[in-house]
């Protein structure tokens, strides 16, 4: 369920998105990765760490706040692959896997070792506190902020 929703709202918040200039996108607010579009880029960098993490795959890390992509149709198309990836993988989850542990190193280099459970728990919280706080920003355009309410957006 928490897949197929991170899918959907982000589809829904990228269309919104795109309604948007690239001076407005990428304009400084007040938000901790600065704008619409830092935040769009935190959201797929965090996507892709934990995914790295929950394949056992090495991720190079090039800081938090790392613009991956320059365009915003590069942007727009990158969450989808990566939706896609996140979907495949959810779908192949079994019990074993989730009552284990990963170990992991953070960006800072502290190692922590956390149940798997909790792990995919934060993983999709994450992307949901940041699509919060790119909705805000939206508000702060001329551009309506989509519904993101969970039960809305899966039962569209």
């Amino acid at each position: 369920m928490l897949s197929r929703y991170n899918y959907l709202a982000n589809c829904r918040l990228y269309d919104a998105c795109s309604l948007l200039s690239d001076v407005e996108l990428k304009q400084t607010r007040p938000a901790f990765f600065k704008s619409i579009y830092g935040t769009l880029n935190h959201i797929m960098i965090g996507d892709r760490i934990w995914m790295g993490r929950f394949t056992g795959e090495e991720m190079s890390s090039q800081g938090l706040d790392a613009i991956l992509y320059d365009e915003f149709e590069q942007l727009r198309a990158a969450p989808v692959l990566e939706d896609e990836r996140i979907t495949a993988f959810i779908d192949e989850l079994d019990d074993d896997f989730l009552k284990g542990i990963i170990t992991y190193k953070n960006n800072q280099g502290k190692i922590y070792r956390d149940p798997v459970n909790l792990l995919l728990a934060h993983f999709f919280n994450h992307q949901t506190h940041h699509r919060g706080q790119i909705h805000d920003m939206l508000t702060q355009t001329e551009i309506a902020p989509p519904s993101l309410d969970m039960h809305r957006v899966i039962s569209a």
